[in-house]
């Protein structure tokens, strides 16, 4: 099937968001364990709330991976430093030194897995249908989306489950789209008649009371979420690993899914 790719943003390249101290943390040294002494650089697609966006100010980033990675330099007495850059070149940017980590809703795959490490994941994940209140659509999962333009983010686990979709024969309009929130703003303005996405995105825009949005089915939560770093940073890994056990065992981790998302997405992660 030919895909309308329908890029709405130019790339944004690489740029600091900068070096905010975490949690009011004590810097100790790092020991060599990340690129910039004293300093946790983290590589981030600042544009998929509410994982990772930009507050109302339009510069500081806020979501679940930013307060979990201020909790993470915290807990290694770390600043640090957000790099906003596009999802389709984020690990090679970790790959060639840009970044110590990626942390932005990285799905852990068994492909990834042999090109990079991953820490332990931290929040589970399924696939979502959403449709506006009151669509005409009847479908009420992806096997009935037939002869619908449907809409996603390109290179994500929604481009790959709607391309499996296509391979199985059902007939849909693709629409990529390079972040998940435009695919939100072309349902809102009826220029696509659906949208898969995370199901940890689609309880976002469906929080508020006044949202035009609905979610008409949601997949088993089947994906995890982990930080991703070069291939053989094991060091870093087992240190980030640690720090996790840590919060999770603290609470931390289910303190931050209850203020984003009112509901403990993170203990079925960790099991």
């Amino acid at each position: 099937m030919k895909r309308q790719k329908m890029v709405l943003m130019a790339a944004l390249g690489l740029f600091m968001i900068g070096g905010v101290f975490a949690g009011g943390a004590k810097q100790r040294e790092s020991g060599g364990l990340t690129l910039e002494p004293g300093v946790l650089t983290v590589g981030m697609e600042i544009g998929y709330p509410p994982m990772e966006y930009f507050d109302i100010d339009g510069q500081t980033p806020i979501g679940f991976d930013v307060q979990l990675a201020n909790a993470l330099a915290a807990k290694l007495g770390l600043k640090v430093k957000f790099v906003d850059t596009a999802w389709d070149g984020i690990f090679a940017g970790v790959n060639t030194g840009k970044y110590d980590v990626i942390m932005s809703s990285v799905t852990i795959t068994e492909e990834r897995r042999a090109a990079h490490n991953f820490t332990k994941p931290y929040i589970g994940n399924a696939q979502a249908m959403v449709l506006l209140k009151g669509s005409s659509v009847t479908a009420r999962n992806p096997e009935e989306i037939a002869g619908q333009g449907v809409a996603y983010q390109a290179e994500t686990t929604s481009d790959i489950y709607m391309t499996d979709l296509a391979g199985k024969g059902v007939q849909f309009t693709p629409y990529e789209y390079d972040k998940v929130l435009n695919c939100f703003d072309e349902l809102r303005n009826h220029r696509v008649d659906i949208i898969v996405c995370d199901s940890l995105v689609a309880f976002d825009y469906i929080a508020s009371p006044d949202s035009p949005f609905e979610i008409v089915w949601q997949g088993p939560a089947e994906e995890t979420f982990g930080i991703c770093l070069k291939k053989g940073n094991d060091a870093l890994t087992a240190a980030l690993d640690k720090a996790l056990d840590e919060l999770f065992a603290e609470g931390v981790l289910l303190k931050i899914s209850q203020d984003i998302f009112k509901m403990d997405m993170v203990s079925s992660a960790r099991k």
